[in-house]
């Protein structure tokens, strides 16, 4: 297991280059042929984040309530933005090799590098979209402070943790379609369930807050929350940072085996 741990790391230390390259070009890629190109990684999120408040603020009124001096679409905002990016992780990002089917079956590229080309792409678009929160705070009088600092721990920690998510699952996927279908349609309950549009601390009931704990989705909602809403910092919570290093190195231990077992068997399966 760890010599598997050890080539991982090495590839991507030798091919971050090409990787960096490819990444930028993944992002030119999406953007063509579109009048507005970039711009549209902003409407899209920007559009989705108006409806939820929308919806949930002026619709439910579930922000009055709000106890803190900052507005409702903050605490929307910092809960949505990474799932955003944790749901191109969930559906492409966990069939790259299906993407990038010619680095596998005609340049021989590392497998396990494949999979940081395109965590590097939406992570550059995650990036943005976390400074524009920042602007948006600074704009409206919000509070810019110390907790502010853990947010690129977040962003490292949130990269990192999803590219071995992708390099565990994306042998899998390249195998069978049924296990990349089953993992886009987890993709809508882990939203519903993962405290993205509630609040997991003000749960009625311990356990569930315990068990939601376990879930990654929930561990970055959570942290980016108390980062630019609650004001605390996310290792305060022994609880929510202890189930996610639990979920983190039990990844990598599934990720070693998965890619040892199925590495030689993807290209022809390609």
């Amino acid at each position: 297991m760890f010599d598997s741990l050890r080539a991982i790391i090495k590839d991507n230390l030798i091919w971050r280059r090409q990787v960096n390259h490819l990444a930028l070009f993944e992002l030119r890629k999406k953007s063509r042929g579109a009048v507005l190109g970039w711009a549209w990684f902003f409407i899209k999120p920007a559009t989705y984040i108006f409806c939820f408040w929308f919806a949930l603020d002026v619709g439910l009124k579930a922000g009055s309530t709000n106890p803190s001096d900052s507005p409702y679409i903050v605490w929307l905002s910092a809960g949505i933005l990474p799932w955003f990016f944790m749901q191109e992780m969930l559906g492409t990002g966990a069939n790259v090799f299906k993407r990038y089917s010619y680095l596998v079956t005609k340049i021989k590229f590392p497998l396990p590098v494949i999979s940081m080309i395109y965590t590097k792409a939406m992570m550059l678009i995650e990036v943005c979209l976390i400074g524009v929160l920042c602007l948006a705070l600074v704009l409206t009088g919000c509070d810019v402070d110390i907790y502010l600092l853990q947010v690129p721990l977040l962003l490292v920690m949130l990269m990192f943790f999803w590219d071995t998510f992708s390099i565990m699952v994306s042998p899998m996927s390249a195998l069978s379609k049924d296990f990349h279908n089953l993992l886009i349609a987890c993709s809508t309950p882990l939203f519903w369930l993962s405290g993205i549009l509630f609040d997991v601390k003000s749960l009625p009931f311990d356990w569930m807050q315990t068990v939601l704990y376990f879930n990654p989705c929930t561990f970055f909602t959570v942290a980016f929350r108390d980062a630019f809403y609650d004001k605390v910092w996310f290792w305060d919570d022994p609880a929510l940072l202890g189930g996610f290093i639990a979920v983190a190195v039990a990844q990598i231990i599934v990720m070693c085996l998965t890619t040892h077992r199925f590495e030689k068997e993807v290209p022809d399966a390609l």
